[in-house]
């Protein structure tokens, strides 16, 4: 039996994730454009921290449907 409430945390986690990878994406390249190395590290970070947080949401969504 699934546990519904950790499936859709995980689905949650990995949009959430998603949006900040892609905020990031946007971030890095305006920072490659303009020079602004502080922006495009930045961009960088929000895309480590959005692949993380993915990530979690997937496994967190796996644990769910085997429960």
């Amino acid at each position: 039996m699934a546990d519904r409430d950790m499936v859709d945390r995980g689905v949650e986690n990995q949009l959430e994730g998603h949006g900040k990878d892609l905020k990031g994406r946007v971030k890095d390249a305006i920072g490659g454009l303009t020079g602004d190395s502080d922006l495009q590290g930045e961009g960088k970070l929000d895309r480590l921290e959005g692949k993380i947080q993915d990530t979690f949401g997937k496994g967190e969504e796996d644990v769910g449907r085997n429960l």
